[in-house]
């Protein structure tokens, strides 16, 4: 591993505005695990999830169990979904957008007020470093936690724009309501007891990670990556895509799939760590629900905004196996393992899927 975090003289935004081809940090390699860029793929047919039928109080029973059944059918054939009707409306969510881009407009100098620190993951700047040629993405990034408040670093948290602080803060609450209700109907849709995933991720030290990205245009959209193949570790993770330009891509039967751009909708996919205790979703589920590999490619013409939000649960607290998922005609197929968190990552950045290594 890598002790020094590699910085570049200037982020990706400035080298796209004066013209610079991406430095040979930036050239993806050409991994036969996980398939050469593809700009243009087809659109992949991910579902889309009517999240106000989820709800537990929901009346409409018949469209509901219809919506259960659609939600398990979607977590365990593409391991994510769209969300919709979620209480989050289009302007709100604009209003997100428009604070993440003001952030990201603002000059280097002042960006740099809150630059992450090596061997930090929170803060400006570019990914962590854990090898000497490691693959660089081609995006600029803040990454804040978000819960619980008493862990918030808030000198990472931007007074520029004014607004930013509040923003966050206020959406922090509502996607926390959101994914509450989409733990909930997991549980249902397997017929297990409501809580057992939310109450691994609604207590009160869980963890809620922000990371806000900028992917710049890109001179080489077929050379470089937004963001490299990997699996997220977090339980779930809602992604607010930018409604102006496509690039997130999903990995299923070993063919690529771009995911389309549904304006109010939220992007859920399911990711395989928690961190420091180390036991997945995935993992929870025993493999009836997917984590999926996804990547974001670049585009030559257009820039991209995307604020994607990461559930973790306590670090303290060791989470197992649903016991009731075991059986016979399903063993038992991961181990449990410790400090997932930076072994993931690390495999990721090598073009190794790290749950292949935990398997039993």
């Amino acid at each position: 591993m890598a002790t020094e975090d590699w910085i570049p003289a200037k982020d990706a935004r400035q080298m796209a505005m004066d013209g610079d081809l991406p430095p040979p940090k930036y050239i993806a390699n050409n991994n036969t695990k996980f398939g050469p860029i593809e700009t243009s793929p087809p659109f992949a047919p991910v579902p889309v999830i009517d999240i106000s039928l989820l709800i537990s109080s929901s009346k409409q029973e018949d469209d509901q169990l219809t919506e259960l059944a659609k939600l398990r059918s979607a977590l365990t054939t593409w391991g994510c979904f769209q969300a919709v009707n979620h209480g989050l409306d289009d302007s709100y969510l604009d209003n997100l957008r428009q604070v993440t881009k003001q952030f990201f407009d603002l000059p280097l100098e002042e960006k740099s007020k809150y630059s992450r620190q090596p061997g930090s993951s929170q803060g400006y700047g570019n990914d962590r470093t854990y090898f000497e040629n490691q693959v660089q993405d081609w995006c600029d990034r803040l990454s804040l936690r978000l819960l619980p408040k008493n862990q918030i670093q808030l000198w990472f948290w931007p007074e520029n724009p004014s607004t930013f602080r509040e923003t966050i803060d206020d959406y922090t609450a509502k996607i926390r309501s959101i994914y509450v209700v989409i733990f909930e109907a997991m549980a249902k849709c397997l017929d297990l007891e409501e809580n057992c995933f939310a109450k691994h991720f609604t207590k009160e030290n869980d963890i809620l990670l922000g990371r806000f990205m900028l992917y710049p245009p890109c001179p080489t959209p077929d050379a470089v990556l937004g963001v490299k193949a990997h699996s997220d570790r977090s339980g779930i993770t809602l992604l607010l895509q930018d409604p102006g330009v496509e690039g997130l891509q999903v990995l299923n039967d070993g063919k690529w799939y771009m995911v389309p751009v549904i304006r109010d909708a939220l992007f859920v996919n399911l990711g395989d760590q928690m961190q420091f205790t180390i036991l997945y979703i995935l993992i929870m589920s025993n493999e009836i629900f997917k984590s999926p590999i996804h990547r974001v490619v670049t585009s030559k013409e257009k820039g991209r905004i995307s604020v994607a939000m990461f559930t973790e649960p306590d670090p303290d607290k060791e989470v197992g196996l649903v016991d009731v998922l075991v059986d016979e005609k399903r063993p038992r197929v991961y181990k449990t393992v410790k400090n997932y968190g930076v072994f993931n990552h690390e495999c990721f950045q090598k073009g190794i899927i790290p749950l292949d290594a935990v398997r039993i």
